[in-house]
């Protein structure tokens, strides 16, 4: 962290005192609550080295805005609040300020490389530096770099290599993303066509491997090339198209990763995620993004246990979506709601808007059909319809939709065959046939060697709870036996 005498990291502005942050110390001392905001940090697998002297610079007003680390510690800490209510000032008002005060000077972008007990070599983890030094520390020898304040700090990691627009975390491995182990060095410029596509594809690459593997090895990994999507953001397009495209692809990025952290199970991660693309669609007046952004959130907040924030978000998403004429989105976003309004026990509601899905899915796909709904085919539609009908309670017809979803998926679908594959183990087994819900369990156990999905291990634990008393029936003391055994995915 630079010192707050650095005149370089002073505000271009006089500083207001933080009076909003300074209420939500309360009592704490300055050093008490930088201890908590350490402890939050780890608790969101973040890294800041925060103390008594960086909370008195925000309550002073020499930090108008909160690196992005921070800026997840502080909305861990206080959910449903914006920067704003914290008396911060808009990103949109301090980006690129060191980026534009060097224009003239060369600024090298650097790739760090860590390798961390349980996780694969070469990994890029945020905010990492290349020998190890956290650079919000003002006792490490970054502290008093220009570049390394609060506002663009971020600049430092790209994930462009140099004279390409090659993703430096775009090798494929089983387990996820991995970094190039050579350090990507660019002279300063504005990003082009070129970092605009690279973005794109990293998007692209991310779902694949969420689709093969689910979501459970990637979330970490992934997590490296979104900050430096936001990088690209802050050095600032010169063409508006090329603007355009990068606050897409950062904003499908960010969707794409929430969804790692929604299906490992990390609900306040995605919805921050999700929530980071949504205001960058309200920002940029991106109907698609916002579609989507919504679309992902109905389904996180029923996955939580908030039914009817679902409903709201599904209909804001249709709201958003009917000018992009996709029927096939629609059709996604009408499940969204049904999903809602099963968790609330509405059966009306949800049959209604099951029967619009079924309405918009039968006008079929059409050249307005969004890229990231690639995997939303009649096996999707179906496998969405079982879980409202198990959420209902109506066992027979959740099974009976949950096993046609898996037969009709296509190979590729790894993730998903498992997902309906569980599904239906689970439906089979409420509705009191637990051989063959057994057997749908073991198919499961045995795509878990290519599957790593805490969700996926959720709903087959639920199934072994509901079949204990079922030890004695066909198969079901040899399912009960291996999924004991069966490794547990941990967070990564």
């Amino acid at each position: 962290m630079a010192s707050s005498t650095a005149t370089s990291s002073l505000p271009e502005r006089p500083s207001r005192p933080n009076l909003a942050f300074r209420q939500l110390r309360g009592r704490r001392s300055p050093a008490e609550f930088a201890a908590l905001v350490r402890r939050a940090a780890r608790e969101i697998g973040e890294r800041v080295s925060c103390d008594a002297r960086y909370i008195g610079r925000v309550e002073a007003g020499e930090i108008r805005c909160p690196n992005y680390a921070y800026e997840r510690v502080f909305l861990h800490m206080f959910p449903g609040r914006t920067l704003t209510d914290l008396g911060f000032a808009p990103r949109s008002s301090v980006r690129g300020r060191a980026a534009r005060t060097t224009a003239d000077a060369p600024v090298t972008l650097i790739v760090g490389e860590r390798h961390r007990a349980g996780e694969t070599p070469g990994a890029l983890l945020p905010y990492d530096t290349p020998d190890g030094h956290d650079p919000h520390d003002p006792h490490e020898p970054y502290a008093k770099d220009h570049l390394n304040h609060e506002e663009s700090d971020v600049l430092r990691r790209a994930f462009m290599t140099g004279g390409g627009a090659t993703v430096a975390a775009a090798t494929l491995t089983p387990m996820g993303l991995t970094t190039d182990t050579a350090a990507a060095v660019r002279s300063a410029r504005r990003p082009g066509s070129p970092e605009a596509a690279a973005l794109e594809e990293a998007v692209r690459r991310i779902r694949l491997l969420d689709d093969r593997h689910g979501a459970d090895g990637l979330y970490r990994r992934a997590a490296a090339p979104l900050r430096a999507a936001y990088a690209l953001l802050d050095a600032g397009a010169t063409r508006q198209t090329t603007a355009e495209r990068l606050h897409s692809g950062a904003g499908e990025l960010a969707i794409s990763v929430g969804w790692l952290a929604h299906d490992s199970g990390r609900f306040d991660d995605a919805r921050s995620h999700y929530a980071e693309a949504l205001a960058t669609a309200r920002m940029t007046g991106d109907p698609a993004l916002e579609a989507h952004a919504f679309c992902n959130t109905a389904f996180l907040a029923r996955d939580a246990g908030r039914p009817r924030e679902a409903v709201r978000a599904a209909q804001a998403a249709q709201r958003a979506a009917r000018p992009l004429g996709s029927a096939r989105l629609l059709s996604l976003l009408a499940l969204r709601e049904a999903g809602g309004w099963a968790g609330l026990a509405d059966r009306t509601g949800c049959e209604q808007a099951l029967v619009r899905a079924q309405t918009f899915f039968g006008r079929g796909r059409s050249d307005a059909d969004p890229e990231w709904m690639s995997f939303y085919g009649e096996a999707e539609l179906e496998g969405l319809e079982a879980q409202c009908w198990s959420t209902l309670g109506d066992w027979r017809r959740a099974s009976r939709h949950a096993r046609r979803a898996a037969q009709l998926q296509d190979p590729h679908f790894t993730r998903n065959i498992a997902l309906y594959t569980a599904e239906l183990a689970d439906d089979l087994a409420r509705e009191g046939r637990p051989d063959e819900a057994a057997e749908a369990g073991l198919r499961v156990l045995t795509l878990l060697d290519q599957v790593q999905s805490s969700r996926i291990q959720s709903m087959l634990a639920g199934t072994a709870r509901v079949l204990l008393p079922h030890r004695r029936a066909s198969g079901v003391s040899d399912f009960l036996d291996r999924h004991a055994c069966a490794p547990r995915v941990g967070r990564a």
